[in-house]
């Protein structure tokens, strides 16, 4: 591959990555239907990115806002920047899981785009967690975790996409969605890059906090992938974004336990 052609395919993978995880307005781009599986290696960088824009926006407003109403604020531009994506992964998995006894009822629920009432409370405690848990972190240390977790978070689709299959047969893998384009398609030198990249991040913002935020982040990473695995066999789209969202939460609680 000549110079050129790495740096341009480099660029429409990056600018892929962003396309997919926000709603920041991006150059178009022709649908390539392997482009999302070689975007998943600048997943952490979009969440860097992201996480940057959080912090920024926290120390704006924290000299004007009590605590509380800062974190809020701060939470609904991250809820606001992504599209509700991880949230709608999160309440689609929850009523998936929660609603369906079996692999195939489980699957059906998940294709479901309307809310149940597992789905309506796991985004009431998700948004509440994540609010409460920002609110209680040390005042001079949230930036620092706003970057950490939206780093991690985003990491952890890397070591799903790379240890599991999609979930749905091959039969309906023109309905599977966005999952189906990245399971089991994540490469080695991906996840070694993208897990290098995310260690790094971590501790260069946490210093020594850091340990205790990657380890919450693999143990929900594992957990939630077992459980996919064990249930369904797999992962779908909406499994993506619920390990996401419960990293997130678990690299904010690390922080309020240590503070």
């Amino acid at each position: 591959m000549s110079g050129w052609k790495f740096v341009k395919g480099t660029g429409s993978d990056s600018l892929a990555a962003v396309q997919f995880l926000t709603r920041i307005p991006m150059p178009y781009l022709p649908y390539d239907p392997d482009s999302l599986s070689r975007a998943v290696k600048f997943f952490p960088v979009v969440g860097l990115v992201i996480g940057s824009a959080a912090a920024l926006l926290h120390q704006l407003l924290t000299p004007h806002l009590p605590r509380l109403v800062t974190a809020l604020l701060v939470i609904a531009f991250l809820v606001s920047i992504t599209g509700c994506l991880h949230e709608d992964g999160l309440a689609d998995t929850a009523d998936g899981f929660g609603g369906g006894s079996s692999r195939e009822q489980i699957l059906i629920i998940l294709k479901d785009s309307r809310i149940g009432s597992y789905g309506g409370a796991a985004l009431t405690l998700s948004l509440s967690a994540r609010v409460l848990l920002l609110a209680s972190l040390p005042l001079t240390q949230i930036p620092q975790y706003l970057i950490a977790a939206h780093v991690l978070c985003r990491w952890t689709t890397l070591p799903l996409s790379y240890y599991l299959a999609s979930a749905r047969s091959q039969q309906d893998q023109a309905g599977a969605g966005q999952g189906a384009r990245i399971a089991k398609l994540t490469t080695r030198g991906t996840l070694i890059v993208g897990s290098i990249f995310s260690l790094a991040i971590c501790t260069f913002a946490l210093r020594t906090h850091a340990a205790a935020a990657v380890a919450a982040t693999i143990l929900v990473t594992f957990l939630s992938g077992l459980y996919y695995h064990r249930r369904i066999g797999g992962v779908t789209g909406d499994c993506f974004g619920a390990t996401n969202q419960l990293a997130e939460i678990a690299v904010y609680l690390t922080g309020a336990w240590l503070a």
